[in-house]
Order: structure tokens, then sequence, then C-alpha cells
């Protein structure tokens, strides 16, 4: 939504603007931002507590500096030009790269729950300064960062009401000489930029092509959500990215096969509740029947499993949910049921979650998984495996013909063999 500012009113909030990025630090998603706590769910031995890493998985309780997508929320979109291009692209044509293909995604992953509406400015607004003056590139520079931040708010304040949006997107011109696509990410406030009485803790800065990479935007909004990076960055930029969770959400690859959700993201974004995470906490064995985590609610709002959950130690648990080509998931390689590790103690970009590839010998769809060795890796019918280090079995007994996976999961048994499907 626009707004037109008098002159006046124009010049009192740019100073306001100025002010407040004199002790701005602009950091990247992997950097730390400590928040307070809301309660999110009650006591359950298999509720990771939230821990002080950037983006940890805990979810006994809610970051209350993130917003939490359990409702409609509203991004704005916001067109940035520069003086050493003459954009090539119409606004509308950018905005319809991300939407509403992003809005459809969060409608699949969430069941329903959760609608972000988008609301592009649909016009390009002029930065004073050529794109190639900012230095944008993935490990920017903080204080060029700050000066590209401060002159993007400072051209849009004037004409957008800041106080009606959750979301901010800035969207630079993807033709400019400057702008390099690699450099898309959230950049968190340690101080929160204000315009429009509102605090503005974090931005979307997107510098994708035209058109952008396949779910970009469903990856970057995920961290407004305070979720973590699944990938691994190798130490020197080369090498595979995508060691941890391969394919298996889009929070690891945005070109993954199977992007959507792990069920403990759905658990902590509050899109599955806790009548449908199955806390396997005794001794022995349990048989339950896991519902495909990107299939629809069922028909009359019934809450089948989605997820069960072992406890393996004070900062971690093994987690499985079953996978099926449906919703944001019907391009996946392989299905059955996906087991993974989940640490609420490590950061975004450490490896929060681990997949456990049941089937370690061999991979799968080398023509377009993201890493083949992971492509296979969940269990199938018939399939019985032992989660090394960890006394935990897990045996995929049945497939129901409405595509549930009927699990059999053994812990604590000294009589298991150490690993292996068999």
């Amino acid at each position: 939504m626009e707004r037109q500012q008098t002159p006046g009113g124009v010049d009192r909030r740019l100073r306001s603007t100025a002010a407040a990025f004199t002790s701005l630090v602009a950091f990247a998603a992997t950097s730390l931002v400590a928040g307070p706590a809301v309660a999110a769910h009650p006591q359950d031995p298999c509720a990771l507590p939230r821990t002080a890493a950037h983006h940890s998985l805990g979810l006994d309780t809610w970051n209350g500096d993130y917003a939490r997508p359990k409702r409609a929320l509203n991004a704005v979109m916001i067109f940035l030009s520069f003086p050493d291009s003459v954009p090539r692209a119409d606004p509308a044509e950018l905005a319809a790269d991300h939407f509403p293909s992003t809005t459809d995604f969060y409608r699949r992953a969430s069941y329903g729950k959760f609608t972000l509406r988008a609301h592009p400015l649909h016009r390009w607004l002029p930065m004073p300064r050529a794109s190639t003056s900012y230095g944008i590139r993935r490990d920017w520079n903080p204080g060029r960062r700050t000066d590209y931040l401060r002159d993007a708010l400072g051209v849009a304040d004037p004409v957008v009401d800041f106080s009606r949006y959750d979301v901010v997107y800035f969207v630079a011109d993807p033709d400019a000489p400057g702008v390099d696509s690699d450099a898309t990410k959230v950049v968190n406030f340690e101080h929160p930029m204000r315009a429009d009485g509102t605090d503005i803790k974090r931005v979307v800065t997107v510098f994708e092509h035209h058109p952008p990479d396949r779910n970009v935007l469903a990856h970057e909004t995920g961290h407004v959500f305070d979720l973590a990076d699944l990938y691994h960055r190798p130490a020197d930029g080369k090498g595979d990215w995508d060691t941890y969770v391969g394919d298996w959400d889009v929070m690891g690859s945005q070109f993954g096969l199977s992007p959507d959700f792990f069920g403990w993201h759905k658990w902590k974004l509050g899109w599955i509740d806790r009548r449908q995470v199955r806390c396997v906490s005794t001794t022995g064995t349990t048989l339950l029947t896991l519902e495909p985590i990107a299939a629809a609610q069922d028909v009359g709002g019934e809450a089948g499993t989605r997820l069960a959950v072992v406890r393996t130690g004070k900062d971690s648990v093994l987690a499985m949910e079953a996978r099926g080509a449906t919703g944001n998931d019907d391009r996946t390689c392989t299905e059955g049921v996906l087991i993974y590790r989940v640490r609420n103690d490590t950061a975004s970009g450490g490896g929060p979650v681990d997949v456990i590839d049941t089937h370690p010998h061999t991979e799968a769809c080398d023509d377009n998984s993201v890493y083949p060795p992971l492509a296979d890796a969940p269990l199938g019918v018939g399939e019985t495996f032992t989660v090394p280090g960890e006394r935990t079995r897990v045996e995929v007994a049945d497939r129901t013909p409405a595509g549930a996976w009927t699990v059999k999961i053994t812990t604590g048994s000294g009589d298991m063999k150490e690993a292996g499907t068999g």
C-alpha cells in the first residue's frame, strides 16, 4: 500500500531514519539475536527447549522478536532502481516471479493455517547511488550493506506505511551491474530501524535474477519466521552444500525435490499440534501410523499423526515422518519414512538437522537431486533400520490404502544391530 507525504513530513522521517542508522549494526541471518520467550508448547519430554543459538530449533517457547505464521501476515515488496541502469523488467513481472507461488507454498505447508499476503509497490523507487557503489555480494561489507539499507529505507519511507506490514522485501533491479544474485538474504538488526511508529527488526534483501531460483523467497521468508539455514557451507565455498539434509527441506535448498518443511519445523511454527506428535518415551516397541507430512489436512479436520519423536539427550531428538509425492513434495525422488536428528543448541548454518541415510551404500536421482546420496534416505515398506549410536530401531511394516505408513519404533533394546537396513 502506497502513501504520499508532505515534504516537511519526509524531512522529519528521513532525519529519524538517519539517526536510527547511527546505532545500527546489520548482520546476516547466521548472527545471534536474543529475543524474549513466549510460551508456545506445554511441558513435553520431546519438546526441546529453545536455547541462545541463533534460530534455535528448540520449540518449548517462541521467540517473540519474530512474527509467528499462524495468522495472515502482510508483506510489502519495494522495488529499487539505480542511476547506473535502466530497469528492463517491470515491477509487476518481478512480483510475479515470487507471488502467488510463495503464498501457495506456505498455504500448502501450513495446511491452510497461514496466508502470506504480498503487497507489491508496482513502481520503481530510485536509489541515490549507483548499484556498483554498494559492493553487493554474498559476504557483504557491513558498512556498505548499512549504506544500502539506509538509502533503501530513505526512498521508501515517504511512500510506504510500514506500520501496515509484517514482512519487508527490498527487491533490487536484477539487471543493474552491481547486483549479485548470490547476495539475497535476510538482514537482522541489533537495533531496529524505525518508520511510521514501527520497529523494523529485519528485512529480506532480494537480488535475484529474472526469473529467480525456484522457492528462493520461501527459503528466505523462513528466516523471518525464525527458521535456521540447514545447508552446510564449505569453508572455502567449494564442494557440496547439501550434505546435512539434501532435498528434504526448503531451508536446506530451495532447489530440493522434496522442499516441504520438516515436521519439526511445522510443530515449531504451530501448523501441527501436540495431538499430531507422538512422543516415544518408553522402552519397548511402539506401533503408529504416520500421515505424509506434505499431505493436506484430512477432510473434516481430523488430526492424524504427522511426527514421531524419540528424545536422545538433553539437547537432541530423533524425529520420524512420512514423505510422499504430494503437496510441496509432489516432485519427490523417493517415498517412505524419513529419520533425522534435531539439535536445539546448534546455530543456523551449523547443522541443527541431520537426515539419517537409511541406505548409506546407494543414491538416487542423480540427474536432478541436489545431493543424490541422501535422495534415497527414507525407509521403505518392509525395511528396518537401527540408528547408529541411538539404540532405536525403525521398521516400516506397511502402507495403508490412503497412503499413510505403519511404523514400529523400538527403543532401549540391548540386542539391536548397530546399523543398517535389513
